[in-house]
């Protein structure tokens, strides 16, 4: 049975393709201001890779702010329901996911078969998401790339106390003119983003098999950070982690034409 997953975000729209639960296929295009056409081209592209034409698919699921604009979806799934559902299929232990996303952050449990037990959403502090991160590479000249690995360099304990972006900007480049270093400043960036996410997590109870997937699972920094507040022995991140959401839409698409 091969089946398609399209996630359309904010900041970019994913699709993936399962063949009897096989990933196949994968395609990922900038969202936009035209919804309809990221679905296309990401869809597109993702057949492309597994070879498949548009009428193949035998279903079609969709999640993300976007999901109305995937207009052929046979499914629609929220966001939190397609994460935990791509955590268990990745870490079928997986009981606690971490989805950090460019506008916003949320976090699940979820029993043995991704369904949802509880969950929470920081959707109004930017601090909290990767738009953070980026605003504070900006602030310190560093491409976005190296944020993380330059934090893992320092092992200095300073405190960002600012809850929003614009006065968390305002102490880097306070933490700037007293020469401080940029690794010691990347540290504290993300040492500060892994407290509002984790006083989120904890608002639901935190399971020691964590998983962390979206684009911002690439950055190692975080990923420590998180791990060490926490108190966890590792966050596991999948292959791929910013196509999970698309996953668990594909998954789900297959769980309805199979019932």
């Amino acid at each position: 049975m091969i089946v398609a997953g399209v996630d359309c975000g904010a900041k970019s729209t994913k699709t993936v393709i399962l063949k009897d639960l096989e990933i196949i296929g994968r395609g990922k295009v900038p969202t936009g201001f035209d919804q309809s056409r990221a679905v296309k081209e990401s869809l597109d592209m993702a057949l492309k890779e597994a070879g498949l034409t548009r009428n193949e698919p035998a279903a079609v699921g969709g999640t993300g702010s976007g999901s109305e604009a995937v207009s052929d979806a046979d499914v629609r799934v929220n966001d939190v329901k397609a994460m935990c559902m791509a955590a268990v299929y990745y870490f079928p232990n997986a009981r606690t996911v971490i989805d950090v996303g460019a506008e916003e952050s949320r976090a699940a449990r979820c029993d043995e078969k991704g369904n949802v037990v509880d969950f929470a959403i920081n959707e109004k502090c930017a601090a909290g998401a990767g738009a953070f991160i980026e605003a504070m590479s900006r602030a310190l000249e560093t491409p976005l790339e190296e944020m993380g690995p330059l934090a893992l360099s320092s092992d200095k304990q300073i405190t960002i106390n600012a809850q929003c972006t614009i006065f968390a900007e305002s102490e880097v480049v306070g933490l700037i003119h007293a020469k401080t270093s940029k690794k010691d400043i990347s540290k504290a960036i993300h040492d500060a983003m892994a407290g509002r996410i984790v006083s989120m997590i904890r608002r639901i109870g935190v399971n020691p098999d964590v998983v962390m997937i979206g684009g911002l699972a690439y950055n190692p920094g975080i990923v420590a950070a998180l791990t060490k507040e926490l108190g966890v022995d590792h966050v596991r991140v999948p292959e791929r982690p910013e196509y999970a959401a698309a996953l668990g839409a594909a998954l789900t698409a297959a769980e309805r034409t199979c019932t």
